[in-house]
């Protein structure tokens, strides 16, 4: 029986698949990430435009709960750079209420979103859609951080894009030098110390040799003790004052939280399947998701979602089952109830290097100039999202580009309709039976768009890897936009692990050049690229009886 709502730590747990082993490897893994964790959980609240202690409790109380209940083995949850512009955006506009009641209804929307079965859905938005605003926050979010960079003392940042850079330059004869050296010292070491050792993150190391030096030194610099005060090292239970006349306000931001956690968190899971050879539960992760959001806030937290980076820490680490997420929450309780106080000496300048690391990490500039080398709807699709971030907001750019997408998707499917039967190139072979085992065969029919590029790329990486040489025949395929080339990109690495070579055959003109655009035909090479499905059947054969002879 299929449910709706089922954590993957009970079926773990019923399928006798946690032992001793695993939960050593695990508790090691969460106190890694907790370390990890620590560094970000501060600097996403300080960025996000509320006090340091509020990214810690999200942390804690959220991590936990989307570990606990999570339809994904190792996914790490807590706030996130994603959120960033969305949650400074309420705060400005309705105060740390308005932030509590749209997050609260933000875990509503998820938990209404698995329990309709919305979870594979989500996996469905664009990939030119996700780039779009993911580089956008990820500008807006190192936009943010220059002021800590700088040191500049004023409080009168303007909100807009534009109009703050150019607060920045009227403001460069303001440069605190301490801060901008302390910027660059945390770059280097946040960046560097990675080439020493992956196993503690140079975010942990740069905070703690940066805050010592200033706090010894007594170098005259912002601090989030100087700004903050000492985090407190307890919880507070606090009811938010609904108004149910201004309920109307919040659903924007409520439905923008609930979208990019959904969406964020799914891709999360994706990522953390293809490392460890396992398949989340979508819709049990979104109700998770949500739950963790209705609690939160009432302890002083603020959205939270899965988070990709933390959550292949944890994989990296030896993590493979939510003990490992439980743990890390607790890690960061322990750190936040007996050595917060310490937390007050972080430069501010400091907590801006690491985001601005995290900045650029998150950028996915490779995908953004990808995109642009692409189809021109995606294109549109792209730097419309891009555009709506920076400059307007984070909502619309949703918005818009959901129903930008989907319109374009329309036009596509109606150009495809003028194909005539006697356009498509059909091969004369049809009858698999004389094949040989370990050739594969996989045929594609339709689009290759974002609508099935996840079913597809599934398929592919399930069934791919049982052979030695595997077939795509993609005769009936019109089109394929960048959410296919990225699906297909992605099946490719993850067969091509097990030794199986990957062929293509029957492409049209206007698909292949997309798939050399995209960079699909240099991962296989262009000798396993063939006009028919005859060619590409006689390559395999004397790959297979290549094989044969070297046994």
């Amino acid at each position: 029986m299929k449910y709706i709502f089922k954590p993957k730590l009970i079926s773990l747990w019923q399928h006798k698949l946690i032992d001793k082993n695993t939960i050593t490897k695990d508790v090691l893994a969460g106190l890694v990430v907790g370390i990890v964790a620590l560094p970000l959980a501060i600097a996403f609240a300080v960025a996000s435009g509320v006090s340091p202690e509020k990214g810690l409790i999200t942390a804690v109380i959220a991590g936990f709960i989307i570990s606990l209940l999570g339809g994904s083995r190792v996914q790490i949850g807590g706030p996130t750079g994603a959120f960033v512009i969305i949650v400074y955006a309420i705060v400005e506009a309705h105060g740390l209420e308005g932030l509590m009641i749209s997050t609260i209804m933000a875990g509503i929307f998820l938990i209404a979103f698995g329990l309709l079965k919305l979870g594979t859905l989500l996996k469905f938005i664009p990939h030119p859609l996700v780039v779009g605003f993911t580089s956008g926050i990820a500008l807006v979010i190192f936009s943010i951080q220059v002021k800590d960079a700088m040191g500049i003392v004023s409080s009168g940042v303007p909100s807009a894009f534009i109009d703050k850079w150019l607060f920045y330059f009227r403001h460069i004869p303001d440069v605190n030098l301490n801060a901008l050296w302390i910027t660059l010292v945390t770059i280097l070491i946040t960046v560097g110390f990675k080439k020493i050792t992956t196993r503690i993150p140079g975010s942990f190391i740069a905070i703690i040799a940066v805050s010592a030096v200033v706090a010894i030194a007594n170098i005259e610099v912002a601090t989030i003790g100087s700004v903050f005060g000492e985090i407190p090292a307890k919880f507070h239970f606090d009811m938010p004052a609904v108004s149910w006349e201004k309920i109307h306000i919040y659903l924007g931001p409520a439905l923008t939280i609930a979208l990019l956690g959904g969406i964020e968190s799914l891709l999360s899971a994706v990522v953390s399947d293809g490392m460890i050879g396992s398949n989340h539960r979508s819709n049990t992760e979104l109700i998770s998701q949500g739950i963790a959001n209705v609690v939160t806030p009432f302890f002083g937290g603020i959205p939270a979602t899965g988070a990709i980076a933390r959550t292949a820490t944890n994989v990296k680490n030896g993590g493979r089952t939510p003990i490992a997420g439980m743990v890390h929450s607790v890690t960061l309780l322990l750190i936040m109830l007996f050595f917060g106080k310490y937390a007050a000496l972080i430069p501010l300048s400091c907590l801006a290097g690491i985001l601005m690391v995290v900045a650029y990490n998150m950028s996915e500039w490779k995908s953004f100039v990808s995109i642009l080398k692409g189809s021109f709807f995606d294109i549109i699709v792209l730097l419309t999202t891009f555009f709506l971030t920076v400059l307007v907001d984070l909502t619309v750019a949703i918005e818009v580009g959901i129903v930008l997408a989907s319109l374009l998707f329309m036009k596509r499917m109606a150009d495809v309709a003028k194909y005539s039967d006697n356009e498509i190139d059909v091969d004369v072979i049809e009858n698999y039976s004389h094949i040989p085992r370990e050739v594969g065969i996989f045929e594609i029919s339709g689009p290759f768009f974002f609508g099935s590029a996840k079913q597809y790329g599934e398929w592919l990486k399930s069934s791919g890897q049982k052979y030695d040489v595997l077939i795509i025949r993609m005769r009936h395929v019109p089109f394929i936009d960048s959410t296919g080339v990225h699906n297909l990109k992605e099946a490719i690495r993850n067969i091509q692990k097990r030794n199986t070579r990957v062929m293509l055959s029957g492409i049209k003109p206007e698909v292949g050049k997309v798939l050399v655009k995209g960079g699909v035909l240099e991962l296989i090479g262009e000798k396993s690229v063939f006009l028919n499905f005859g060619e590409a059947l006689d390559e395999a054969r004397g790959v297979q009886n290549d094989k044969s002879i070297d046994h």
